[in-house]
This record gives C-alpha cells, sequence and structure tokens, in this order.
C-alpha cells in the first residue's frame, strides 16, 4: 500500500525565484474521509485518492491519466472550483522541497511541503520556513476551494 508522510509550513520571502516552475490546475471529484484528486500541468495529468490522514501519514494512490481525459473530468465535475498554483522544488541540504505560489483565489499563498520516508525523520528546515501547518485543516488544498485564504 502507498504511503504518503508529508509536513507542511508557510513560507516568508521569495525562495523561488531563482527556479523554474510547474503551473498546476486541481479539482477534487470527491472529499470526505478520503479525497479523490485531479491535477494537471502542460503536459501531464493525474489521479490521485487519498485516504483519511493519521498524523502526517495517510494511504495515498496516484496514477498517470490522459490529459484530455483530464480536462474533461475537471470541466464536468469540478467547474470553476479548482486551485490554481506554481510549483517550485527546492533542494535544502538533501531534501526536495515543494514549495507551492497559488494565484487565483487563494493568491499570497505560499507553501512548502516535504515528503518523508517515515515519520520519525526531521528534515533541516530551510531559512525561509516561516512557521508549520501540518494537520491544519484550512490550508489542505481540499479546504482552499471552499474557503480560500486569507481566512475569514
Amino acid at each position: 500500500m502507498a504511503k504518503e508522510i508529508e509536513r507542511k509550513f508557510l513560507v516568508k520571502g521569495e525562495p523561488w525565484l531563482d527556479y523554474t516552475g510547474t503551473k498546476l490546475q486541481q479539482g477534487y471529484i470527491a472529499q470526505g474521509g478520503s479525497t479523490v484528486r485531479l491535477r494537471t500541468s502542460d503536459s501531464t495529468a493525474w489521479l490521485t485518492i487519498k485516504g483519511k490522514t493519521i498524523g502526517i501519514s495517510r494511504t495515498e494512490f496516484e496514477y498517470n491519466i490522459p490529459l484530455e481525459d483530464a480536462h474533461a473530468m475537471l470541466d464536468e465535475f469540478c467547474g470553476d472550483e479548482r486551485i490554481s498554483k506554481t510549483r517550485f522544488i527546492i533542494p535544502h541540504e538533501g531534501f526536495n522541497w515543494e514549495v507551492d505560489v497559488f494565484d487565483g483565489q487563494n493568491e499570497g499563498l505560499v507553501t512548502a511541503e516535504i515528503e518523508l520516508e517515515s515519520e520519525d525523520i526531521s528534515p533541516p528546515l530551510p531559512p525561509w520556513i516561516l512557521k508549520e501547518v501540518t494537520g491544519k485543516k484550512h490550508y489542505y488544498n481540499s479546504r482552499l476551494i471552499k474557503n480560500p485564504w486569507p481566512f475569514s
């Protein structure tokens, strides 16, 4: 079974300026105890099924799907309820950080995620980390669609 072990942080400054990002669009087909997400870039599309988060871990299955199918599903199942962001991969002391710069209704929000091989790993934090928001549900991408940042 596939597991995602992830921590999420808010970012200060603009550490992504020297990196090339990937523009992503995503929407959610189903949400509840688990989520079904569609995500697209310019050339790739993924369908991801995530289980309930326990601590910093959850079950995750991810599959590449045809880009045309993903666009059709986003239109049919998600409409305008989508997240738009640019993702930058920034290395720091042996770890690759995924920095997401949101736009659209969440413009101004910047988060960094680190995927870990086990829950007991504590990666060195880059100087541009502001604070940890792991487990704070209002920072989940699936929640940002309905309750955009900054939170009311």
